[in-house]
């Protein structure tokens, strides 16, 4: 072979090889990837599996639907094992390695908040499903679960209120990170800010997984036993509510004697545990699987028939995540792209219903509008709502209980107050304390 016939078989070659290296990028155009990450294993797989097999579910059903921009959807899963710096490892290679054009996923604040610098270094779209402490407005975040005026201070104003016991002293019961940290500061000053003496509130953090409740349920009793009504806000989180629970039972500590709030205690985790001794507690959510409506009713049952299972429960977040999925979809469509400044332009103010029987609508903070619902737990593990809210309430990500956050808005769609922290008295864009 001359040195002619050597460069030609060469080039040859590396066409082949080329062609041969383009097909997996050809094939992979076909199809769109969609990010979901939540932990599976660890303290929060109790919690967070569900909303892995809910995202799997979602799109299931958008591909039965012709996919999206006429291509099928890929779901790519990774565990991050309830571990928050994996979260953002995990979240950097959806982003950079598997080339998703949104994510879904994190529960907790603290993962949210690992994987947050992640998101706008690689400019990519988190869609958060869980209630959380507010106090943060990104532009790569869209919040599709509660902030805390559509959770936490709706549920003291029901306790406060003749309906909900009048109670006048309050335990502030939670697990040690950020997201009850953060709601427990804004309830401590609600709280002051109506009247309720500082010796009357009592707020005591315990560990991830905590377990050993007999002491902590002990003081909450004795706090109990001034001859004030007295109710436990609770945010406490993941598996170590299944012993909290308990614990309140041996103690013989009932709903009618110190009813407790949570606000991560939904039908999933009640479907772990001995509901016996739980009846009459609360939960302030905005969905609860017992909401008597068509479109619950079909999601219910789509639910069902996916997971093959029709014992498996629904939950505030796995409605938080239809609503974001389904909002990502309708921006895609109008976009006409998954690009995601060209998304994140065409997402504020796209509405969609929630399961509820109303509609749910992203707000310039990248919130949305939801109405909030109060429910007693049920021997069966289900919520009768004994209280809910007239109209949507809409997510406010400051809150104006804290002095230091009056007058701040956040607004993604504003040239000027887009900026996700905008002090208009001094009519700038300014950092957050």
């Amino acid at each position: 072979m001359t040195g002619v016939d050597r460069i030609a078989a060469g080039l040859v070659l590396g066409a082949i090889v080329s062609v041969g290296a383009l097909a997996p990028a050809v094939a992979a155009d076909d199809t769109i990837k969609v990010g979901v990450l939540h932990s599976l294993s660890g303290t929060m797989a109790i919690s967070e599996t569900t909303l892995k097999d809910t995202m799997l579910f979602l799109i299931d059903e958008q591909n039965k639907k012709g996919g999206l921009l006429g291509k099928k959807l890929e779901p790519v899963v990774v565990d991050p094992a309830s571990d928050w710096p994996t979260f953002a490892e995990k979240a950097r290679e959806l982003i950079s390695q598997d080339h998703v054009a949104a994510v879904f996923g994190c529960w907790t604040s603290s993962s949210r908040k690992s994987v947050l610098p992640v998101f706008k270094e690689l400019n990519s779209i988190l869609f958060y499903p869980v209630q959380y402490e507010g106090e943060e407005s990104e532009k790569n975040v869209i919040y599709t679960g509660a902030a805390p005026n559509q959770q936490a201070i709706p549920a003291v104003d029901y306790l406060m209120s003749e309906d909900g016991g009048s109670v006048k002293r309050w335990v502030l019961e939670a697990t040690d990170y950020v997201y009850p940290r953060t709601t427990n500061k804004i309830l401590e000053q609600y709280l002051l800010d109506h009247g309720v003496a500082k010796e009357d509130i009592r707020i005591n953090y315990t560990p991830f997984g905590f377990s050993d409740w007999q002491t902590e349920v002990a003081a909450i009793k004795e706090f109990g036993s001034a001859g004030k009504k007295t109710a436990v806000v609770s945010t406490i989180n993941g598996d170590a509510n299944v012993p909290f629970y308990k614990e309140l039972a041996n103690q013989g500590i009932k709903a009618e004697d110190i009813p407790v709030v949570a606000f991560s205690v939904g039908e999933e985790e009640l479907s772990g545990m001995d509901t016996t001794n739980l009846v009459g507690h609360l939960a302030a959510w905005n969905y609860f699987e017992s909401v008597d409506t068509p479109e619950n009713k079909a999601f219910i049952d789509g639910w069902h028939k996916f997971i093959g299972n029709d014992k498996r429960t629904t939950n505030d977040p796995m409605e938080a995540a239809y609503i974001g999925f389904n909002l990502w979809v309708k921006a895609v469509e109008k976009a006409g792209t998954t690009d995601t400044d060209a998304v994140l332009k065409a997402i504020v103010g796209l509405s969609v219903p929630n399961l509820t029987g109303g509609t749910a609508t992203l707000l310039p903070n990248h919130h949305l509008t939801k109405p909030v619902l109060i429910g007693e737990v049920q021997a069966d593990g289900q919520f009768d709502v004994v209280w809910q809210t007239k109209d949507v309430v809409p997510g406010d990500a400051w809150s104006d209980v804290l002095p230091e956050d009056k007058g701040i808005e956040a607004d993604w769609t504003d040239p000027i107050k887009g900026c996700g922290h905008y002090d208009t008295a001094k009519q700038a864009c300014t950092t957050a304390p």
